[in-house]
């Protein structure tokens, strides 16, 4: 067998912390089958960031970086790369969400999950209401208090257009890295005031970007009839998951299961 021609493991970052990945050990197991190139197992066995550089850059998302590790490797995860994008809903029912620091924690769950997937370990966040409202960008170094500093610069909040939200993340994708694999984190309380166009954007983006899968993700009472959309969504580029009226109160693990249920990149 040729040798591994793979970049050397970065001081052991990746095992670090009981983040919940492959051990170094395992990881050498791995590296001795014949079946896969060892590049790549050594590769599949480590977080795109490694724990010691998320815990120097940014040490509040530690609980919620080990919380994702767990969630990735029981679903077979572990070592999976694609870019995550972040939809916040900006309509008028949302504003005690991101009162109450709901919409800003979700924000920081779903970069801790990024720092597991992206090298670049950054999140693109889309508001949208009535149509896109703005977007912005989340990182390890700039992330905190984020979500409220957009929102608040965003003025005037609107209806439930799902469809230009959906439209807005595959634009962006495709030109940031087309192809790739991607994670949508879908964050809305409510149905579509236009569900055809919806549904129409979601089958487009299953035929066009199947790489891309949006997971939505409900705030509101989980028995709101306004979910049924999601219930009986059959685009196959989608899930939900309904976070319950007080969305905060959900442990990271909790978020991530219910957010990585069906997603296989």
């Amino acid at each position: 067998e040729e040798a591994p021609q793979g970049p050397p493991a970065p001081d052991n970052e990746g095992s670090t912390g009981g983040a919940g990945g492959n051990t170094d050990a395992e990881g050498e197991a791995e590296a001795s089958q014949a079946a896969t190139p060892p590049e790549a197992h050594a590769e599949a066995s480590k977080p795109a960031t490694p724990a010691a550089k998320l815990r120097s850059r940014a040490p509040n998302l530690t609980t919620a970086y080990k919380a994702a590790a767990t969630a990735l490797k029981k679903h077979d995860l572990t070592g999976a790369r694609a870019k995550v994008h972040l939809v916040l809903d900006r309509s008028a029912s949302m504003r005690p969400y991101y009162k109450d620091g709901s919409a800003q924690a979700l924000a920081e769950q779903t970069l801790a999950l990024a720092a597991h997937l992206d090298p670049e370990a950054a999140v693109h966040v889309t508001f949208f209401s009535t149509e896109v409202d703005g977007t912005g960008d989340l990182t390890l170094t700039e992330h905190e208090n984020k979500i409220d500093e957009l929102h608040a610069a965003l003025g005037r909040m609107g209806r439930t257009s799902y469809h230009a939200a959906v439209e807005a993340v595959l634009a962006h994708h495709e030109k940031e890295a087309p192809g790739t694999p991607a994670l949508v984190v879908f964050q809305t309380d409510g149905a579509p005031d236009a569900k055809t166009p919806a549904t129409q954007a979601l089958t487009d983006a299953a035929a066009n970007h199947p790489n891309v899968h949006f997971s939505f993700v409900a705030f509101g009472d989980p028995e709101n009839k306004a979910f049924d959309y999601l219930r009986k969504l059959k685009t196959g580029n989608a899930s939900h998951f309904l976070a319950g009226e007080t969305p905060k109160e959900l442990t990271d693990g909790e978020l991530y299961e219910g957010v990585l249920s069906t997603w296989r990149p």
